[in-house]
């Protein structure tokens, strides 16, 4: 089985392409990982999936399932990876799995009590709590200002991918763990396991995870 898995939801993104042996095998093989420079993704994505799959003498038709960060993270960057996956899922009639960037950078910790935070800019930070064990299970995915985060999570175990955030975390006397960004193998890896388990959507199903609302929202309700 082939699967292709997107991630458009932070400042840069990434593609991979992988392969299972079959539907029930529990590994799966990274065929390739492709960078995606930040503000551009509406112009590469596309052909960047087009040369992946050529690269390895693939075609659109040999993917049997998606996998795409679902959010939350950049607005654009969600709408532009949700479009491109709804589009290609539709097509060819294939599932998606998706997969929250939360859950892959708590995922990523060294320690299973981990709290995941990342940068939801204005002063914001996205906080997201699951509850890992044989089929893992979110528990909470909100928004909280700097001085609810550094109050709120005083005796938490945080990661996070970002240096800002560990650098102001560990100043103010928090325990934090500093990871790399979960790139899109990260990203497959977790939708494999989705997939496996069934816990698949539709196009029409597929929907982006802002937790926040878009700035035109808030206007629109103001007038």
């Amino acid at each position: 089985m082939i699967l292709l898995a997107i991630d458009t939801s932070g400042k840069n993104g990434s593609i991979a392409l992988t392969r299972a042996a079959s539907e029930s095998a529990t590994d799966l093989e990274i065929l390739d990982v492709v960078p995606l420079e930040g503000g551009t993704f509406s112009a590469q994505l596309v052909p960047q999936i087009s040369n992946l799959l050529k690269s390895h003498t693939l075609t659109k038709n040999d993917v049997d399932a998606f996998v795409v960060v679902s959010g939350p993270g950049s607005f654009t960057g969600l709408r532009v990876g949700s479009a491109a996956i709804k589009a290609l899922a539709e097509i060819l009639q294939k599932p998606i799995a998706a997969v929250s960037r939360l859950e892959a950078v708590t995922r990523s910790a060294s320690r299973p009590d981990s709290v995941a935070v990342i940068d939801a800019g204005r002063g914001e930070f996205y906080v997201g709590e699951y509850e890992l064990g044989k089929r893992p299970r979110m528990l909470s995915e909100h928004l909280l200002s700097r001085e609810e985060l550094l109050s709120n999570l005083r005796d938490r175990f945080i990661v996070t991918p970002d240096a800002g955030i560990a650098d102001a975390a560990q100043k103010s006397g928090l325990i934090v763990e500093k990871i790399p960004d979960p790139r899109a193998d990260v990203i497959a890896r977790l939708g494999w396991e989705k997939i496996r388990s069934h816990e698949t959507i539709s196009p029409e199903d597929l929907e982006a995870n802002y937790i926040r609302r878009s700035d035109a929202e808030i206007f629109a309700k103001r007038s």
